[in-house]
């Protein structure tokens, strides 16, 4: 099992150092849901040695409906992210109607060639999560982050062990919400 751990700060980033953890997600502006750290909190992420780091790559907060505008910079975000050495990058981008754009998503997974792509919980959005497997499948991501479509992972452990199922090991599923020590082997088991 990786253990991964959403930070928002430099002393967020010590501690997942300091306690083992083997990935981080790094973000800013927590009350948005995250949005794209600052360059200079990428570097610092990055320059210790030992802990794999994926950048979230989210121009704003609010939905995941994205105008080309905002795909040209998260585009722009990702080639910083691998200037600056992050492993992986996390984003999500849906549809009006509720399914994941997977022209635009592609788009964003080419840009980010090399790297591990995480589609994030915009994927809980979604209206049929079956069908979102799917197309985050075809658009090439190493990873979907879900809580099942639940606001946590443990409301959603019956959907998040579906989709491990239907993922066949096409794509990592990893559990997330609300995730910690004590439910942690129980959503591995998942």
């Amino acid at each position: 099992m990786t253990t991964e751990l959403c930070t928002y700060t430099r002393n967020a980033c010590d501690i997942a150092r300091r306690t083992g953890v083997e990935r981080i997600e790094l973000c800013a502006a927590p009350l948005e849901g995250g949005t794209t750290p600052s360059a200079g909190l990428i570097r610092y992420a990055r320059s210790p040695p030992g802990l794999r780091l994926s950048v979230m790559i989210r121009p704003r907060g609010g939905d995941f409906l994205y105008t080309d505008d905002e795909v040209a910079l998260m585009a722009e975000e990702i080639r910083l992210a691998r200037e600056y050495g992050a492993d992986g990058v996390v984003f999500g981008l849906l549809t009006p109607a509720g399914e994941v754009d997977e022209t635009r998503t592609a788009q964003l997974v080419r840009e980010a060639e090399g790297m591990e792509v995480t589609f994030h919980r915009a994927f809980d959005m979604t209206c049929d999560l079956s069908d979102a497997l799917e197309e985050v499948v075809r658009a090439g991501c190493t990873r979907i982050l879900t809580s099942g479509g639940r606001n946590t992972a443990s409301e959603g452990i019956g959907d998040l062990r579906a989709l491990v199922v239907r993922a066949a090991g096409r794509i990592e599923i990893m559990a997330g919400s609300g995730v910690n020590p004590s439910n942690g082997r129980q959503l591995n088991a998942a």
